[in-house]
């Protein structure tokens, strides 16, 4: 077990907000303060409010919420699960009824019992088919932007550090912390990664997670943008992985006895954090997720793999072990709901991206489920009467279920019409359910005969298979489908319809009474 407690004696102080060239301006919100209806609550028009995306984002969400929408919603909490498209949620549905030992087909995942829903469209600003970043960004700080770029306006160029200039945003995290709200972030990705990331970065490359990676650029790391966090008093709760991205190679990694990180400034970003005024936890494994008092005031840095955490389906084969996103989720709440002005916190499945991409359904799924699992433990903890709860994608992938097999079939399994009745192809070999549009189980280009192989004899169902693929691709890609968001509680009713992903970040604006629209 390892766990670090650090303490300071005096007066709280923020860190300012760190310059350079090609830096944005400070993102600390400047606009006066304005008294919201509904909560007593400051509401606050963030830097970008000028910006078209934004502005018409903010008109359809305020159509729907018509004259007499009072904001009443004390928290929010979003779920992102990354990559979880339409066909995941069926395949992931079917997948955790069967796991259960019940009907697949019929079983309801605990975020499809959320009494409202939309389909969100995922573009970005110059992508039919978008990626993490941009659409993170789009929920986090309600406007379009260029992929693969982080907390910016679309006026950016992708990894030039001085295009960063005068496009920056405020994302719905550093309005909170404004406003003296508790906030938090899970995630099973790097906690730099896309997703956690638009909640407090802002980068024209979204793979500067360190400093080796950001080079002579000028510009901030995204580790460093998190430890110098200049919004209200910082993040009550940190959890997930990528401590990789805030250690030297000179510091030996506390799991792995590995060098650490690879930062090449000779910063352990770890140990800054732990000087920072009052009460801190940092912890690395499930001996000190188990030790630690998330009922108490003490801010908590859990980054618990060098990179990314483990699927949910290898979970079990980790030595010193890791806690379940459930897990995760159930901590983040307790510590955050602390706070009399109430919290905002993001939930990220961040690795049923990553089974997608490997065309390994099963670890796509077991993600899935688990992600599930949290938006079941977050029901549970939380009142629909305060706390608005959205569990939505930011892109889909190239899933598909198909082939005519019977009810009840494995999901994971080869079609099947029925007891012996295995369904085959025009080649005369049999296929699974699952598959994907494009993969690196395909033919490769080039490749003379390319014959699609015989799964007669493969266990389909084992969490090593990669289903087959239509088109070779090194790495299967994301697909650019509307993708379901799901919600309940005060506000949500304004999702439904088919509606913008910026909308998102207006609703929990709107609903909270965070962000000051001209009409209040």
């Amino acid at each position: 077990m390892r766990i670090l407690f650090f303490t300071l004696a005096g007066a709280l102080t923020l860190a300012a907000c760190a310059t350079s060239v090609g830096a944005t301006e400070d993102r600390a919100v400047t606009a006066a303060p304005e008294a919201s209806a509904g909560l007593e609550r400051a509401s606050t028009t963030p830097q970008q409010s000028s910006d078209g995306y934004y502005t018409s984002a903010a008109a359809s969400v305020a159509q729907r919420a018509g004259d007499d929408f009072a904001p009443k919603a004390k928290n929010i909490i979003l779920f992102i699960g990354d990559g979880m498209g339409v066909s995941t949620v069926t395949a992931g549905r079917i997948y955790a009824g069967q796991q259960k030992g019940l009907d697949g087909e019929s079983y309801r995942l605990a975020m499809e019992s959320l009494p409202w829903s939309a389909f969100s469209k995922t573009y970005s600003h110059d992508s039919q088919v978008a990626d993490s970043a941009s659409t993170a960004t789009a929920m986090l700080s309600g406007v379009k932007t260029r992929s693969r770029t982080l907390g910016l306006r679309s006026g950016v160029s992708y990894g030039n550090c001085a295009s960063q200039d005068g496009q920056g945003t405020d994302s719905l995290f550093e309005i909170a912390e404004a406003a003296g709200l508790a906030t938090g972030i899970v995630s099973t990705a790097r906690i730099t990664h896309a997703t956690p990331a638009a909640t407090y970065s802002e980068a024209a490359n979204r793979d500067w997670e360190d400093d080796a990676e950001v080079g002579d650029s000028g510009c901030k790391d995204i580790a460093s943008q998190l430890i110098d966090w200049p919004a209200g008093d910082g993040f009550e709760v940190i959890l997930g992985g990528g401590r990789g991205a805030f250690m030297p190679a000179s510091v030996t990694d506390p799991e792995t006895g590995e060098p650490a990180g690879r930062r090449v400034d000779g910063k352990n970003l770890t140990n800054v954090w732990l000087a920072k005024p009052g009460e801190r936890a940092f912890i690395v494994d499930q001996a000190g997720f188990d030790a630690t008092d998330f009922n108490s005031e003490a801010k908590v840095l859990g980054l618990f793999q060098p990179s990314h955490m483990n699927y949910e389906l290898d979970r079990a084969g980790d030595k010193a072990g890791e806690p379940s996103l459930a897990e995760l989720t159930r901590a983040a709440i307790t510590r955050l709901s602390r706070s009399e002005q109430g919290y905002v916190l993001l939930v990220e499945g961040g690795r049923i991206d990553h089974g997608h991409h490997a065309t390994n359904a099963a670890r796509a799924l077991g993600d899935t489920a688990a992600l599930d699992e949290a938006v079941a433990a977050a029901l549970e903890m939380t009142s629909e009467d305060d706390t608005l709860v959205i569990v939505t994608a930011d892109h889909s992938h190239t899933l598909t279920i198909a082939g005519y097999p019977v009810r009840g079939n494995d999901i994971l399994g080869k079609v099947a019409y029925g007891p012996g009745g295995m369904a085959r192809a025009d080649d005369g070999k049999p296929y699974t359910t699952l598959g994907y549009a494009n993969g690196s189980t395909g033919c490769k280009p080039g490749e003379e005969d390319c014959a699609r192989e015989d799964l007669t004899s493969v266990d389909t169902t084992d969490k090593d298979f990669h289903q087959q693929a239509l088109v070779f691709q090194g790495s299967e890609t994301h697909a650019g489908e509307d993708v379901p968001v799901y919600a309940r509680g005060p506000g949500a009713e304004l999702v439904r319809g088919t509606i913008e992903q910026n909308e998102i970040f207006h609703i929990m604006g709107r609903a909270s009474g965070l962000v000051a629209y001209d009409e209040d």
